[in-house]
């Protein structure tokens, strides 16, 4: 019962991080439209962008339950937005053309998927924090088992002084 739990709830949050960034990618490509007067996409290449974008968003939001679990540690947060977007972004880059004066356009493309990202980790945290998702929890830290598993005792300071004697 506990697996089937955590597959649901993991489908939840990678679902979530997958709408996510699947919004703030069209996001990102309406302001390329307009800025960057980028037009020549085709139907199919974009479909396949907007899906690759969807599968990484969607991954992203499986690990990122399960990287942070029940802790708030904001680097480990912050770290794992970093590594997603930056392996998104960087596998963007077109090392085969390198221009020097590009480098800004490539720091650009890795940015956006920094973004992208920052925006999904956002909202699986306001999803985390209204319990709509719930962070992922191994057996021994679900409360309905580790009850049901084991009693609690509590400590008792005169059980020291008889095991000096």
């Amino acid at each position: 019962m506990h697996d089937t739990i955590e597959r649901i709830e993991s489908v939840k949050a990678g679902s979530l991080g997958g709408i996510a960034t699947a919004i703030s990618y069209g996001l990102m490509l309406t302001i390329d439209r307009f800025l960057l007067h980028e037009y020549s996409r085709s139907f199919v290449s974009l479909g396949l962008q907007v899906s690759i974008a969807i599968v990484s968003g969607f991954l992203f939001g499986v690990t990122y339950r399960y990287i942070i679990r029940t802790d708030r540690n904001d680097h480990l947060n912050s770290g794992a937005v970093l590594a997603f977007g930056l392996v998104r972004g960087l596998a963007q880059v077109n090392v085969d053309e390198f221009d020097l004066s590009q480098v800004w356009m490539d720091g650009l493309i890795v940015a956006k998927s920094v973004v992208m990202l920052a925006i999904a980790r956002y909202i699986l945290d306001r999803a985390l924090a209204k319990s709509w998702v719930l962070p992922f929890a191994q057996p021994s830290q679900d409360l309905s088992i580790a009850t049901s598993n084991h009693v609690e005792r509590e400590f008792d300071p005169n059980l020291m002084g008889e095991l000096k004697k």
